[in-house]
């Protein structure tokens, strides 16, 4: 009986863990895809049935486009610069230096401050008359429109969700240098090799599956973005800075166009859910193999 009991144990601690994703995930999710095949244009309390007409829709929406656009900016922009800087500030941090705690705050520090307050911060920075603006000046150079020009207003916020996002992924490159073998690195040494040979054919191929981690983590990120450009553009000018999760919340409760919203919000999952399986097939194939 006991025996029985304890095979049973594991699932019986899984229980709570399920019970939040049935109510926050699951419950949700499927409700969402309900949702998307109705119609709430005309009315929010008596939706009317409209098949995937939503869909359809959709993909004949230019708007649609251009969001989809400025995600996939964000994504080739700041995830390869969040998974490099960060790996390069970890390697350097993970040396014997005078006054690493300090550079460790330093570094981690962004990360502890509310993305609303820091959105707020380089509002101020990028006004007409704001700091950048004030050293163009001294340079003798035109003002620039950082938030209110397209050519340069997603770039921009861009700047921010990496000065955000830096400390977070070198804290867990940091936490997986620690599990390199120092006589690896010792090897090397004897072998006569400089720091980036050494750290190029030892750490990396070490910690790829960290990279990946960090790759994968920063995509599903930046494909969720959202608060920054609330608090700084609201998708303007022109919807230069408007990405697929900010258009979502446009549509469903600003326009109330809840059909709509939730199947972008459907197509959004199924782009997620394609980057995670990425990772687990490709970058982590055989991990899990017993």
């Amino acid at each position: 009986m006991f025996k029985y009991y304890g095979k049973l144990a594991p699932y019986l601690f899984l229980i709570p863990a399920g019970i939040v994703l049935l109510i926050f995930f699951f419950i949700p999710f499927f409700q969402t895809i309900g949702l998307s095949f109705f119609d709430y244009s005309n009315s929010i309390y008596h939706p009317n049935f409209s098949g995937i007409n939503n869909y359809i829709e959709i993909f004949h929406n230019p708007v649609f486009y251009k969001v989809m656009w400025n995600t996939v900016l964000y994504l080739v922009i700041a995830v390869p610069i969040l998974a490099t800087i960060p790996l390069f500030l970890a390697i350097l941090i993970n040396q014997k230096i005078r006054g690493i705690t300090l550079y460790k705050i330093l570094i981690y520090l962004p990360v502890i401050v509310s993305i609303v307050v820091a959105a707020i911060a380089f509002k101020w920075l990028y006004a007409q008359e704001g700091i950048l603006n004030y050293l163009m000046q001294v340079f003798h150079l035109p003002a620039i429109g950082w938030l209110t020009d397209p050519k340069y207003a997603i770039y921009s916020v861009i700047i921010l969700t990496i000065w955000k996002g830096i400390g977070y992924y070198m804290m867990i490159y940091l936490a997986a240098l620690m599990s390199v073998p120092k006589e690896l690195y010792e090897a090397c040494d004897i072998d006569g090799a400089n720091f980036w040979t050494k750290h190029l054919t030892v750490t990396v191929p070490h910690i790829m599956p960290t990279i990946a981690l960090v790759t994968t983590i920063s995509s599903i990120s930046a494909m969720k973005i959202f608060a920054e450009i609330y608090v700084m553009t609201k998708g303007g000018p022109l919807n230069s800075t408007k990405t697929i999760v900010y258009y979502i919340y446009e549509k469903a409760f600003e326009n109330l166009d809840l059909g709509y919203a939730s199947a972008m919000a459907v197509i959004l999952l199924v782009i997620v859910m394609i980057f995670s399986l990425l990772n687990i097939f490709v970058f982590e194939k055989g991990k899990y193999d017993i």
